[in-house]
């Protein structure tokens, strides 16, 4: 039975996972707040409030299974306080404590609420996450339209009275005096937007190849696709297409048969005669953007890799726990004298600021997210051995998942987003799905 303030917790909870990829909106009030993390505080005291009102303590094994996850990161990383040597490493580790226990908060309670819950709320959160995603991207048009066509600053105009901050989008750099921009949309980075692009197109591209003809949502699919397909590509991430290629090899073991369709393939030729004819009004420009993103020697490119020379060096010191989470720039500044650098890898920053206990307790936690997809993937194989339609929708989501996953984790061998918020929604996603679409293989 649902409470009276379940329509409350819902509007939250959808409202959170929309919200998820707007890094740029936030406060300085102390400590840095975002609008996701003001809606997460509101959506765990609603929660917490309904349980208590109805006198429920029950918790699917799924969620159980995830708190037990977030005690045993907790552990992890209180005993990694005792590492911290400076009054600039405490503050850095209370304030990635501070989110990490908001977001994984959330990643329990959202199982929770998830799980027990009807096939439609969890399609209806599925739509608000992508749609969040989707939003940003648009956003992300207006960005570059505004910077291109007058070289004006569209964060300044509609960002900066909301949050009091400044921001603006990326200056790649400049070619015969023309600015090349990058749309880092409402995020930080034009690599994180990059990034979290290949969740949607992977999940929404297998649902897309199997709707039935004449569906209602073949179209608007295919044009979403199109358009985070074209954002992808502007915003020149190569961590963002290493992602992705990664994510469509994973795809191309079920769907291989699908890759060679009019279905697939004239969308992805409208993309790119679109693009040519675009490119070849100023081909010299985009030649040279394009060579300096293939170029391996530069000096971005080499930062990417010298970093992994650092998970030795801080092993050796502190192999067990770590320097302390969020601690890496600390360490960084230590051994370079910049403060204001990042590890640019998630596995360099899990092994740095954790240590190899650490490392393997992530590793462990990937694998639970792997073993719910596979779950996932035979909830559909037995639905489709009954007959059940459904089984048309649960196949492409779960493979779609696994996809995303696989090429999260490629991105993030040279970028650093798998420990955003967005990553646990995904993650929720992923414990989820086999608990809500289970109960149907029971009841057929």
């Amino acid at each position: 039975m649902l409470s009276r303030r379940q329509p409350v917790v819902d509007a939250l909870f959808f409202a959170t996972v929309f919200t998820v990829t707007f890094a740029k909106i936030h406060w300085n009030v102390g400590a840095d707040l975002s609008l996701s993390d003001v809606l997460t505080v509101l959506f765990l005291i609603a929660f917490a409030l309904g349980r208590i009102e109805r006198l429920d303590g029950r918790f699917t094994r799924s969620a159980a299974i995830t708190f037990g996850f977030f005690v045993a990161f907790l552990a992890v990383y209180l005993l990694g306080f005792f590492n911290l040597e400076t009054a600039t490493a405490l503050a850095q580790w209370a304030k990635g404590m501070f989110k990490f226990v908001l977001h994984f908060l959330f990643l329990f309670a959202a199982v929770a609420l998830v799980a027990r819950r009807s096939q439609r709320f969890f399609w209806w959160t599925l739509a608000a996450f992508c749609g969040g995603i989707a939003f940003n991207a648009l956003y992300g048009v207006l960005q570059l339209g505004v910077a291109q066509g007058t070289g004006g600053n569209l964060d300044a105009t509609l960002l900066a009275p909301l949050t009091g901050g400044a921001s603006q989008i990326n200056i790649y750099g400049a070619i015969e005096g023309a600015n090349v921009y990058r749309p880092n949309a409402l995020t930080g980075d034009p690599n994180h937007l990059g990034i979290e692009l290949v969740i949607p197109i992977l999940i929404l591209l297998p649902i897309y190849l199997r709707l039935e003809r004449g569906h209602r949502l073949r179209v608007p699919l295919m044009l979403t696709l199109m358009f985070l397909f074209v954002m992808e590509l502007a915003t020149l991430s190569r961590s963002g297409m290493l992602g992705l290629f990664c994510g469509l090899l994973v795809l191309a073991v079920p769907y291989r048969h699908m890759l060679f369709t009019a279905r697939f393939l004239l969308p992805l030729l409208a993309v790119g005669l679109g693009i040519l004819v675009f490119v070849s009004q100023r081909a010299d420009f985009f030649q040279t953007v394009l060579k300096s993103r293939v170029d391996t020697g530069g000096k971005g490119t080499s930062t990417h890799f010298v970093v992994y020379e650092f998970i030795p060096q801080v092993l050796s010191q502190h192999p067990l726990f770590g320097l302390g989470l969020n601690n890496f720039s600390v360490y960084y500044e230590f051994v370079t004298g910049r403060n204001n650098f990042g590890p640019h890898s998630f596995y360099v920053a899990l092994f740095v600021e954790t240590g190899i206990i650490g490392a393997l307790l992530f590793l462990g936690f990937l694998g639970y997210l792997f073993q719910r997809l596979a779950v996932g993937r035979a909830i559909g194989r037995s639905l489709a051995e009954l007959g059940d339609g459904l089984a048309a929708r649960v196949r492409p989501l779960v493979w779609g998942l696994t996809a995303a996953l696989v090429g999260t984790m490629a991105a993030n061998f040279f970028y650093l987003t798998m420990s955003f918020y967005y990553f646990f929604v995904f993650a929720m996603l992923a414990i989820a799905a086999p608990a809500v679409f289970g109960r149907r293989l029971v009841t057929t």
